[in-house]
């Protein structure tokens, strides 16, 4: 996968460095020459340009590029990327970077941005998903569709015990993708149970969260 990264600071690059890893072939813009260090991610091509300038863009062959990520530290300069790589070089898929939370509702299709990662917001979920047992927690919004990931943690004493997966009434539009139990991460079949203690995993959207609650036997 050919992966450009706008912003070529320690989040740009730890993006980079883990993308290469991958063995994805990944470029990093940078405006900013002074930030220009080519060992400092090994394997990856740098570009110095400004990923808001469209003539820059072009020079770079951005239309080439499956993913762009958006990961400086303006939220400003994020939705002008995103827009930019969807409407002018048909990007397929945008993730961008949401610095400040207050900004997190401009980052939606409109701006061109299929995905927005806003770190206050993923560590609140995590910190949430650790101690809340019964309730959905909500992972990460994926904008184009409207859908979330969501995640739901089950009592122990949770009358769904035992039910295999084939026989919960979700919700329509709703999907089960993973069940966490201990160390496991299980792909759910029809037939494997349900425990209590399951972290269950949903894409769901969110017109839908409180029908599913209550399908899981949890509303109070």
């Amino acid at each position: 996968m050919k992966v450009a990264i706008a912003g070529a600071g320690a989040v740009g690059r730890a993006i980079a460095r883990e993308l290469t890893a991958g063995n994805h072939e990944v470029t990093l813009f940078e405006r900013d020459p002074g930030h220009i260090d080519e060992s400092a991610v090994p394997g990856v091509q740098w570009v110095h340009a400004d990923a808001c300038e469209l003539q820059d863009l072009e020079q770079a062959g951005l239309q080439t590029f499956d993913v762009m990520i958006a990961a400086t530290g303006d939220d400003k300069a994020n939705l002008v990327v995103s827009l930019l790589a969807t409407t002018e070089f048909a990007v397929s898929r945008v993730v961008a970077r949401v610095n400040d939370p207050r900004n997190e509702w401009l980052f939606n299709e409109d701006w061109g941005v299929d995905v927005a990662v806003s770190t206050p917001r993923i560590l609140a979920s995590l910190v949430e998903e650790a101690v809340s047992v019964g309730d959905l927690v909500r992972l990460m919004t994926f904008r184009q569709g409207q859908a979330n990931l969501v995640e739901l943690t089950l009592p122990d004493d949770t009358p769904m015990a035992g039910k295999p997966v084939r026989r919960l009434q979700l919700p329509r539009d709703v999907a089960l993708v993973t069940i966490i139990r201990g160390r496991r991460v299980i792909v759910p079949q029809p037939d494997d149970p349900i425990e209590g203690g399951d972290e269950l995993i949903f894409i769901a959207p969110e017109e839908a969260e409180t029908e599913l609650h209550e399908a899981m036997h949890l509303r109070e």
